[in-house]
């Protein structure tokens, strides 16, 4: 009895610790589920990554619902049916989807002692895992198609005009049959904010103050203006 009882506990830890998909240290992982959602919400364009039948990654904006799910939520976003990952979707495969927030370079120099410390990047992120669902019911399509336009045109357009209601039923059809939609409740999250919030406080207001003149990377803008120009 002893002996089995060892053997599944065993098992058990075995699979938690398969649940891992990062290494986060103590003093940068953040489990609060309300900070984790809003900062999932707010950067919602992410990486989905599963390895049914082999290793597939695409990136896609998301929409998280809170309240779906195993009481950490549930993810919803679609591919293009032809993308190879769908077949992920109809196994009901694992996956994990993971939130990336700003990131940027620290040097040693800003803190209160250099030579106590090294180069290092600070940034912010969340894994969360499950396993997949897939969706190609039309209705149950376009109204995710309806709530992912929504949340983008207000989050990023100044004035919204673009009223997906109103498009024409056949171009409608047409958009949904060449996607393949998916949910993923979510089992695991993981979230890993290493933003130097162990050190000092003056090692703190070193690093905000010098970040306020830093070099960072091009924003989108820069990006795509550079890039037309190349073509």
């Amino acid at each position: 009895m002893l002996k089995t009882a060892a053997i599944a506990m065993s098992v058990e830890a075995a699979t938690l610790e398969e649940q891992e998909t990062v290494y986060i240290p103590a003093r940068h992982k953040v489990e609060d589920l309300g900070e984790l959602h809003n900062f999932m919400d707010e950067f919602a364009f992410v990486d989905l990554i599963t390895t049914t039948p082999s290793l597939h990654i695409t990136h896609i904006p998301v929409l998280l619902d809170r309240t779906a799910g195993n009481g950490k939520g549930t993810i919803f976003g679609h591919i293009a049916k032809a993308n190879p990952q769908t077949k992920a979707f109809f196994a009901g495969a694992p996956a994990t989807i993971v939130f990336h927030g700003p990131h940027t370079y620290i040097s040693p120099a800003w803190y209160t002692n250099p030579m106590g410390a090294v180069p290092t990047w600070n940034f912010a992120a969340v894994h969360a895992s499950g396993k997949l669902k897939a969706i190609d019911e039309p209705k149950q399509l376009h109204g995710l198609l309806a709530k992912l336009v929504a949340k983008f045109e207000k989050s990023y357009v100044a004035n919204p005009t673009y009223d997906f209601a109103k498009l024409p039923e056949a171009y409608i059809t047409g958009m949904l049959g060449g996607i393949v939609g998916f949910e993923l409740p979510i089992d695991t999250l993981e979230g890993k904010f290493k933003l130097g919030q162990e050190r000092s406080d003056a090692d703190k207001e070193g690093v905000l103050s010098n970040l306020k003149n830093a070099n960072h990377e091009r924003d989108i803008l820069s990006l795509t203006a550079s890039f037309y120009k190349k073509k």
